[in-house]
């Protein structure tokens, strides 16, 4: 018999398209013999629609739209089906806000519906930068020097805290929003004007701003894969012929090569590793995590960030880095499935009363 399979996707933040993206790619490499798959559509304006079983892959990303169509334009439909012929998992496909920051994983934990990829709380201290890099400071990681501030602080104290940046922080700096993915928001400044420009900038995105010292070093990645014995790939080293590896880079440009295997030496690759596996660990991460870093040139292995649900089309850099270490994106995305599944049976093992 199939298992039910809902492909979850779309949603209501600024990576909208990038998460259509991956659902059209996740279509094509599915098995189609062994999953039943329904499309579970999330609109910008964060209407649930139910689409009808897809029997082939997607050809299109407007296939994968389903404003306008003849279903329910809300959650009920999804609940609906769910107490009609429950799921067997859920594969979330939902990128940055309301997506992998923990909100839709609280969800599906209610629903006590096994789902793709990392929990509750690994998804939202993976969101939020900030809190991200205090875990990391517990687990013994090194790390870039940061600050960071509420719009409230900002607005009442601009220039004292332009001074502490400067004072604990180096030019040029990068700006970002604290709970956000795929570089949306993030800027470079080498100067205190272009400084205040990125805040404001970043402010956009979210209610809280992270500010990070440049480092002159090499961006390396890897990916962690597993539940509570994760694996890590091959090290990916990316090399951005732009100025930083913005939403541009990733998504629409050709301006980025990606070495892999990265050339560094193997004391380097086994700092990686154990750093990654750390980092997944101390967010009690499941399923799938990639791990980013800078490498300086006297080889110091500073650690930058992780993303618990990172670009996941075959040309994106997780499933590359599997693809080098010997795991084709069909089976990768089969193995994120079991892993589902196992943590689901694990879960169900423990006692509420």
């Amino acid at each position: 018999m199939k298992k039910k399979l809902g492909l979850l996707y779309g949603g209501q933040s600024a990576e909208h398209e990038v998460s259509l993206a991956t659902a059209k790619a996740v279509t094509q490499a599915l098995d189609y013999a062994q999953y039943e798959i329904i499309p579970l559509f999330i609109t910008r304006k964060g209407e649930w629609i139910k689409g009808a079983e897809l029997t082939e892959p997607a050809q299109s990303i407007e296939q994968l739209q389903l404003e306008g169509k003849d279903q329910a334009h809300d959650i009920s439909s999804f609940l609906a089906e769910q107490q009609a012929k429950p799921f067997d998992v859920i594969f979330p496909l939902l990128h940055g806000t309301y997506g992998e920051d923990g909100t839709v994983q609280g969800l599906l934990e209610v629903l006590n519906i096994p789902y793709v990829g990392c929990g509750v709380l690994a998804s939202s201290a993976g969101m939020d930068k900030v809190v991200m890099k205090q875990l990391f400071e517990i687990a013994g990681l090194k790390q870039v020097a940061y600050s960071y501030f509420i719009r409230k602080e900002w607005q009442k104290n601009q220039q004292a805290l332009i001074e502490e940046m400067e004072e604990n922080l180096t030019y040029p700096m990068f700006v970002k929003p604290a709970n956000l993915g795929s570089s949306v928001g993030v800027s470079k400044a080498s100067n205190q004007a272009e400084l205040v420009e990125a805040i404001q900038i970043a402010f956009k995105y979210d209610r809280k701003v992270i500010v990070e010292t440049g480092v002159v070093g090499r961006e390396i990645e890897m990916a962690v894969l597993g539940n509570d014995e994760p694996k890590v790939s091959v090290a990916g080293e990316i090399k951005p012929l732009t100025d930083f590896y913005d939403y541009d880079s990733k998504y629409k440009d050709d301006n980025t090569q990606l070495l892999i295997p990265a050339p560094i030496s193997d004391v380097v690759a086994k700092e990686m590793t154990d750093m990654a596996i750390r980092a997944f660990k101390v967010l009690d991460g499941s399923g799938l995590v990639r791990a980013d870093f800078f490498v300086t040139a006297d080889d110091e292995v500073l650690i930058n960030e992780v993303n618990t649900l990172p670009g996941f089309t075959p040309v994106s850099m997780y499933p590359i880095l599997w693809k080098n270490t010997g795991l084709p994106y069909p089976e990768l995305i089969e193995e994120l499935i079991q892993l589902a599944i196992e943590r689901y049976e694990e879960k169900q093992q423990l006692h509420f009363q």
